[in-house]
């Protein structure tokens, strides 16, 4: 929504109930949920929901956005405890593993992944995700840890391709595979791995 100044305090209600119909909605159903079951859920007009989000796109963008958001916190601080110390092979597992691990029941984190798999970068993604993950391969490629040619976009791949719906089993045993794929010869991610 474009405004010239701040919105009125019911603006920011009802955008806050659209934004939590539509994260819940979308988690559970996907992103092709209908605009009319998201005003319904979130207590609203049709018509107020789309002066607040004029396209479907616009709605699900924010959505997905947000998701974008909590991931750039996650990476920042996977990448945070590389800096101090931590191994890169196993922050960078860790770290895969939460990603594949939201996506098991959030369709908001498989939207998300699909976009950055098919785009390669994805300029409405937050671009804090790709400053971080290129930092803890750096880190890793220079311990020795991960493989020289890891890039961040290998990275979008892995997560957009990860087996989501698979059985906790299953989806460990991707993560060990394709972890063990992006380790230096050598490398492990833990004692175990």
């Amino acid at each position: 929504m474009t405004t010239t100044g701040p919105l009125r305090a019911d603006a920011v209600r009802n955008r806050a109930l659209i934004l939590d119909a539509t994260r819940e909605l979308v988690r559970v159903h996907g992103p092709d949920v209908g605009m009319d079951q998201i005003a319904r859920a979130a207590g609203v007009a049709v018509g107020t929901l789309y002066r607040h989000f004029p396209t479907k796109a616009d709605l699900v963008g924010a959505v997905v956005s947000e998701f974008f958001d909590v991931v750039a916190d996650d990476a920042e601080a996977t990448l945070a405890r590389v800096l101090a110390g931590e191994p890169p092979a196993g922050e960078l597992k860790a770290f895969l593993s939460r990603v594949l691990e939201a996506g098991a029941s959030n369709q908001v984190a498989k939207t998300a992944a699909k976009e950055l798999a098919a785009s390669g970068e994805n300029p409405e993604a937050d671009a804090r995700i790709p400053v971080a993950v290129n930092g803890i391969i750096a880190a890793g490629r220079s311990t020795g840890d991960l493989r020289d040619d890891l890039t961040v976009l290998d990275i979008y791949l892995l997560a957009g391709t990860a087996p989501s719906e698979a059985s906790p089993t299953v989806r460990e045993r991707w993560l060990s595979l394709v972890t063990h794929g992006v380790f230096a010869r050598g490398a492990t991610a833990a004692p175990g791995s």
